[in-house]
């Protein structure tokens, strides 16, 4: 039975992945990745694209190149769609898409200034879905689309269907923790955490439309001897009540569908937009492909290799496939090279035991890695999202 059920949780998610947008704004706090990278001109970037966010992100900073790869057409269409926008339309017309959801206007601005500037495979995908941006009513937003923003849509829905939307939404208003505390705690904690978020959690359905795999929740629950929902409630408090919130956009966006001037990802504030649109965002590059062939592919090497946490999921389905990875990234890897991951598990032991060849010899990642655990441990606390179980920055020392 066990068989079964694994068999059709990856199917389950499988599909979701396979046939769907996923990610529509990146999951991970780019703020603290940036801080520990400290980017020049001479870093090569490699990373996941997600929803591209954070490869805009990371441009801000002027490195060479960032280079994104997803297995996933559809999410480097949405970064295409993003960069193709900052080349081609003013602030307050990007902001209206990117930032408060969309604008009746898209189909135009995406026939006449934004299709030309795609890939033949993005084009094909955006022009059937000019309607993720048309906004023909004031609720639409492009983030309640994608698998992560029915969910989202899902939960503002259970917060008014349970009274605390409006207080859920004022949590972000507070200029002191002691506000947020008073709120969280008197008025939401209760009256969110009820039996029906608790058993929805435990569903495969729900767990695959946010991108967890259950290769991740078993991982998470082996490690910190948590159920998924005991876990999220505590990184709930943790959000809401031990870090401020005036500019936690992650959260923010799936209660109210859309960013905020002042509560947004660095590329949609105006400043940084204009940095973007003078040069910046030609850095970036999309590839659709798994991360070992991209590296074996490119003739290139890497400073710096943000890997999010898709290893939770590769390390169980083959071996040889993360292996393999690492193999590929110690073959790319400049010298002094760092990798940033994450875990929704509070370790990790399945990265270190790995044996790639080097030189000559066969070795053990983990004897090629130096960890910083304590900026690590520090960034985690730090932040913003609090949905993973770890977090890692290692050096490559081969």
């Amino acid at each position: 039975m066990k068989a079964l059920s694994n068999w059709t949780t990856n199917r389950i998610f499988s599909y979701v992945h396979g046939n769907h947008l996923v990610y529509n704004t990146c999951w991970e706090d780019p703020r603290l990745d940036r801080e520990v990278m400290k980017l020049t001109t001479s870093d090569e970037v490699v990373m996941i694209t997600s929803a591209g966010c954070n490869a805009l992100d990371y441009a801000l900073d002027a490195p060479r190149s960032v280079h994104a790869v997803d297995m996933n057409f559809r999410q480097n269409a949405l970064l295409e769609l993003k960069i193709a926008g900052i080349r081609k339309l003013e602030f307050e017309d990007f902001f209206s898409l990117f930032g408060d959801g969309g604008n009746p206007l898209f189909p135009e601005w995406y026939r006449k200034a934004l299709r030309d500037e795609l890939s033949p495979q993005s084009q094909s995908y955006w022009d059937r879905r000019t309607h993720f941006f048309s906004r023909k009513k004031p609720s639409d937003s492009f983030y309640h689309r994608g698998t992560t923003g029915a969910f989202g849509r899902l939960l503002a829905t259970y917060c008014k269907l349970n009274g605390i939307y409006e207080d859920a939404l004022r949590l972000f208003t507070f200029d002191t923790l002691e506000e947020q505390r008073e709120l969280y705690f008197g008025k939401i904690r209760d009256r969110f955490w009820g039996e029906g978020i608790r058993r929805a959690l435990r569903t495969d359905i729900a767990l695959s439309m946010i991108g967890v795999p259950r290769a991740q929740r078993d991982h998470l629950e082996a490690t910190c001897a948590q159920s998924v929902s005991s876990f999220m409630e505590d990184s709930m408090e943790a959000v809401f009540t031990r870090l401020p919130t005036a500019d936690n956009y992650f959260w923010r966006l799936y209660l109210a569908g859309r960013y905020t001037e002042s509560c947004c990802p660095e590329y949609l504030k105006r400043e940084n937009f204009e940095k973007l649109k003078g040069g910046l965002v030609n850095l970036v590059h999309t590839h659709t492909n798994n991360l070992t062939s991209f590296l074996r592919s490119h003739p290139g090497r890497f400073s710096r290799f943000v890997l999010l946490d898709h290893m939770d999921w590769l390390s169980t389905q083959d071996s040889t496939l993360l292996q393999s990875e690492w193999q590929a990234i110690f073959d790319k890897a400049q010298p002094d090279a760092m990798a940033l991951w994450r875990s929704g598990g509070f370790e990790v032991d399945f990265v270190d035991p790995l044996q790639i060849d080097h030189a000559g010899q066969t070795r053990r990642v983990g004897d090629m890695l130096t960890y910083d655990t304590a900026t690590a441990a520090d960034c985690h606390q730090r932040d913003r999202v609090h949905t993973y179980g770890s977090f890692y920055i290692a050096r490559l020392n081969p």
